[in-house]
């Protein structure tokens, strides 16, 4: 389907009308739907304290992560993303056609010039559709925001043709072994973009920092495995985190001023609160930082009633000397208690159970908000998004909920695509320490070799997951797409295909391509 032109008896997207009808201006241009893929193997963290030998709750309770998922050595990031974008045109019943854009963030670089999106264009081959702008983006975790607001510009510009744009974010994070290795995780999301979107971004409202740092980066190219300075790495995240909300304050304040209000703009203002995590905790402290903001810079402050009681001892306290303030962190914590089960502990539900999927980590907790509230929960608020990238880049922008959450809505149809996230979490397959420890090993073992065939089974992966077939001479890769079997639901909970082995090598469920006549009928 295009805009305007539509297959007759496919389903109408929200974002689909005739161009003819659109303003100058397309309206509520965000995110229409979106689609997760998780690894279908993880590890208990419980369990992994207990195989490091380290303190019980070091990793449960102190990083709050209870579940990580990983990739075996027939998963590589071609394979996600290629498995997150055939998963989101299946579930919405979308013709390759109708994408004008493809926009790819990662962070997982297997080629230094060949691009994942173009390897993605394979999906596009039965289609015959070529004309497909958009490309890799790369910061650390920050690529996937930087891939969404190219496509979001896209369909705000003169450029846009009509049709939508799809994101797909996706990454494999690994470490050494050590005290960093259980904040990896995996896994990708892709999205699709378009006006008239059940989440639309609030136009001007978009605080970004950027500023250069070594706090986590991978210079050695032969290595899966990242350098990292752990504690340089939260300063540039709680740094990122202030300014970016000290300039989204200031635009969202000039946007009222012009409006006539001189409201002062606080937490309060958002209905929820997502975050870039790369561990539930620092989630937790990223909330009550911004607490201490509010506080900072309220003009007086109410320290007797309310959520700020009790808290006249740090009235004084500059921001930049804070960030290792035990003081300060537990004092804010406590007092944003109520705050953060309300507005942020929901969309760590990924996260918290399939870990740091580095550029669709964000986009993961989005996902999560979305999946365990009901559509007119969500309905009308306002979403604060906040996206970090070492090195460092980070933005924080908001996403307005439609207020429209009738059966069968563009909202209804994205909370319901998303209601079944819990079960395919918990139809994932648990594996011990020593087996996950063994799958490491040999991902950097066979890391860049050439010629390779991957020797981990198909059958642990999910049905209608793509996967890596072998590796020539050359360092071309070849891939298959497992048996597409049966979709997960509440009547069906772990259900998985029996020939999960069989080789599909082109998209299994082929869609015709939109005829060409102009002005071709609208079916609803």
């Amino acid at each position: 389907m295009s805009f305007g032109r539509q297959l007759s008896g496919m389903q109408r997207m929200p974002g689909s009308a005739p161009i003819s009808g659109l303003g100058p201006w397309p309206k509520d241009v965000g995110i229409i739907a979106l689609e997760l893929y998780l690894p279908s193997q993880y590890v208990d963290q419980t369990e992994l304290e207990q195989e490091d030998g380290v303190a019980p709750g070091k990793y449960t309770v102190g990083l709050g992560q209870d579940r990580m998922g990983f990739c075996s050595d027939l998963e590589d990031i071609n394979s996600l993303c290629l498995t997150a974008v055939q998963k989101l045109m299946e579930r919405n019943g979308l013709s390759y056609d109708s994408v004008g854009r493809l926009e790819v963030g990662t962070e997982t670089i297997i080629d230094k010039s060949k691009s994942v999106k173009t390897v993605l264009m394979q999906l596009f081959e039965d289609s015959g559709n070529t004309d497909v702008e958009g490309i890799d983006t790369t910061n650390a975790c920050y690529g996937g925001t930087a891939a969404l607001f190219n496509a979001v510009n896209w369909v705000e510009s003169s450029s846009w043709d009509g049709r939508y744009a799809v994101v797909v974010a996706g990454d494999i994070a690994v470490y050494a072994s050590g005290s960093a290795r259980p904040t990896g995780g995996a896994g990708a999301v892709a999205m699709l973009v378009g006006p008239n979107a059940p989440l639309a971004f609030e136009q001007g409202l978009r605080g970004t920092h950027m500023q250069h740092a070594y706090d986590f980066y991978k210079p050695d190219l032969m290595s899966e495995y990242p350098v990292v300075d752990g504690k340089l790495s939260i300063e540039c995240y709680l740094s990122a985190l202030d300014r970016c909300y000290a300039v989204y304050r200031n635009k969202i304040h000039a946007q009222w001023q012009k409006e006539g209000s001189e409201e002062r703009f606080s937490l309060e203002d958002f209905g929820y609160l997502v975050f870039h995590s790369p561990y539930c905790k620092l989630v937790q402290k990223s909330l009550a930082r911004l607490m201490l903001n509010d506080f900072l810079l309220h003009p007086n402050p109410n320290t007797e009633t309310g959520p700020f009681t009790g808290l006249d001892a740090f009235r004084d306290v500059k921001p930049e000397e804070t960030y290792f303030d035990r003081d300060v962190e537990k004092a804010f914590l406590k007092a944003s208690t109520d705050m953060f089960e309300k507005k942020t502990k929901h969309s760590l539900l990924v996260s918290n159970q399939n870990g740091n999927m580095y550029t669709p980590s964000v986009y993961g907790c989005l996902a999560s908000l979305i999946a365990t509230h009901s559509a007119s929960q969500i309905a009308g608020q306002r979403v604060g998004v906040f996206s970090y990238g070492s090195g460092f880049a980070a933005t924080l922008y908001s996403i307005r909920v439609t207020q429209d959450h009738t059966p069968g809505s563009a909202l209804d149809k994205l909370v319901s695509s998303l209601s079944d996230l819990k079960l395919r979490l918990d139809s994932r397959q648990k594996v011990s320490p020593p087996v996950f420890s063994e799958c490491m090993k040999l991902r950097q073992e066979t890391h860049h070799l050439a010629p390779y065939v991957p020797s981990s089974s198909v059958e642990d992966l999910f049905p209608g997951t793509w996967y890596l077939t072998r590796v020539d001479e050359k360092h071309r890769r070849e891939y298959a797409r497992s048996a597409p079997g049966i979709e997960l639901s509440a009547e069906s909970e772990g259900v998985r295909s029996t020939t999960a082995t069989e080789h599909i090598p082109s998209p299994a469920k082929k869609m015709p391509r939109i005829p060409a006549t102009p002005g071709a009928p609208i079916s609803n």
